[in-house]
C-alpha cells in the first residue's frame, strides 16, 4: 500500500478539501471587526486543524482596525500571522503543514510563513501586490489559487 502524502494527504479528493478548507477559512474571516477587509486563515497538518486565526488587533486592544480617516492602524494584525502565534502557544508545530487563507499573503506573512515550515499556502483572492506569493515560491512552498 502506497504511504500517503502528508502535506496533501485526501489525494485524488484535495483539490475538493482544499475548496473547503478556504470556505471555512472565509467563514472565519467573518469574525474580523475589520470593515475594510475581512480575512480568515486555517493551519491544517494531516486532516486536522490546528490554529485558525482572522485579521484583527491584539489581544487587549479596542476590537476597531481602522482609524478615522479609513486607514488599517499599523498594528492590526493578518489572519496569517494570528494563526502562526496561535499554533506557536500550543503543543502543536506547523511543520508541513498547510495554510489555508482567503487573501493571499504579504510579504510579512510570507516571511513568517516561511520561518513556522509551513509548506503549502492555499488562498482564494489576490492581494494586488504579489510580492508575498513570489517569496513563497522562492522558498519552495506549494502556492495554491483557488478563486471561491
Amino acid at each position: 500500500m502506497a504511504e500517503k502524502d502528508p502535506i496533501k494527504p485526501y489525494g485524488d479528493k484535495q483539490f475538493q478539501f482544499d475548496r473547503r478548507y478556504l470556505e471555512m477559512a472565509r467563514i472565519w474571516g467573518q469574525n474580523s471587526y475589520c470593515k475594510r477587509r475581512q480575512v480568515g486563515a486555517l493551519i491544517v497538518k494531516g486532516r486536522m486543524i490546528i490554529s485558525d486565526g482572522y485579521n484583527g488587533t491584539p489581544e487587549g486592544f479596542e476590537n476597531v482596525c481602522e482609524d478615522e480617516s479609513f486607514h488599517t492602524k499599523p498594528y492590526v494584525l493578518h489572519a496569517e500571522a494570528n494563526a502562526i502565534t496561535k499554533v506557536a502557544k500550543s503543543n502543536n508545530s506547523s511543520e508541513n503543514a498547510t495554510l489555508y487563507v482567503t487573501c493571499s499573503p504579504c510579504m510579512e506573512c510570507a516571511k513568517l510563513i516561511i520561518q513556522s515550515g509551513i509548506k503549502r499556502v492555499v488562498f482564494s483572492e489576490k492581494y494586488p501586490n504579489e510580492d508575498g506569493i513570489r517569496l513563497l515560491e522562492r522558498a519552495g512552498i506549494e502556492v495554491v489559487h483557488i478563486e471561491l
